[in-house]
């Protein structure tokens, strides 16, 4: 049985422990709580179950409780210089055994634990059963669809990986335009600068696993939304998102209709 009331009360006393204050906490804050909200939306919306419902929004509540210690830590959201948050949060939640306090009943912990740390890898791992995979790909696309959003609304320079100053200043490393001509998802180790980064996270489209989700992501036109709050000063750069613009809502469009 999920308490999901139960667990929110206590997320909130989880981060109380942060400075709120702090703008990388207060966005991983707002951004988990809006991913539960979208991963039971999207429950929903494939008509599972109340008790499965419950669990997809449980598993957004915890899928970034990683980024917390990352961010008091190393004081960054960019995992190569500092520690897999998702490897971090499986280590909070079950090491530290913080996992109890968000749900009593022990019997979905193996399905909680693969969906966290599989939600920000670059492919699900192999070997999960049908509900781990389920509740694995409900939360990869909860998260992405809220990390668009995030771009949409907070300071940009707050979220970007490398920590750059004013983003309209950045460059596009140049073979990013083929790369997410591909169709693929992209590593963020890859990113050079923080306009490659940008481009990363528009890559996330092309993981997504259910239609709802890419028409959802149609109908509140992040992408363009994010590349006219960028403001490229670079003309390469500027001519290039726009074109990533139009070959993402082409794709989006092909893939809803297919």
């Amino acid at each position: 049985m999920i308490d999901i009331v139960k667990a929110k009360k206590y997320f909130k006393e989880y981060v109380s422990n942060y400075d709120i204050n702090v703008p990388r906490i207060n966005i991983k804050f707002i951004h988990t709580c809006r991913v539960a909200e979208n991963a039971r939306k999207i429950a929903n919306m494939l008509k599972l179950s109340k008790e499965e419902q419950d669990l997809a929004e449980l598993i957004g509540l915890l899928h970034d409780i990683g980024r917390f210690e990352q961010v008091r830590i190393y004081n960054t959201f960019f995992d190569k210089i500092s520690v897999d948050h998702a490897e971090k949060g499986v280590e909070v939640l079950f090491k530290d055994n913080i996992i109890r306090n968000f749900i009593d009943d022990t019997s979905y912990d193996e399905i909680i634990l693969k969906a966290v740390r599989n939600h920000n890898k670059l492919e699900i791992e192999a070997g999960l059963s049908d509900k781990e995979l389920l509740h694995a790909k409900i939360v990869r696309d909860a998260d992405n669809l809220d990390i668009y959003k995030v771009f949409t609304e907070q300071k940009i320079e707050d979220c970007v990986i490398l920590g750059t100053k004013d983003i309209s200043k950045e460059k596009l490393t140049p073979e990013f335009l083929n790369k997410f001509k591909e169709e693929r998802l992209l590593a963020y180790s890859d990113a050079k600068t923080d306009m490659d980064f940008m481009v990363v996270c528009f890559a996330h489209l092309y993981g997504l696993n259910f239609k709802e989700t890419l028409i959802l992501l149609k109908q509140n036109d992040y992408i363009s939304k994010i590349v006219k709050r960028l403001n490229c000063q670079d003309e390469y750069t500027k001519k290039t998102m726009n074109e990533i613009v139009e070959f993402a809502n082409s794709y989006i469009n092909r893939m809803i209709n297919s």
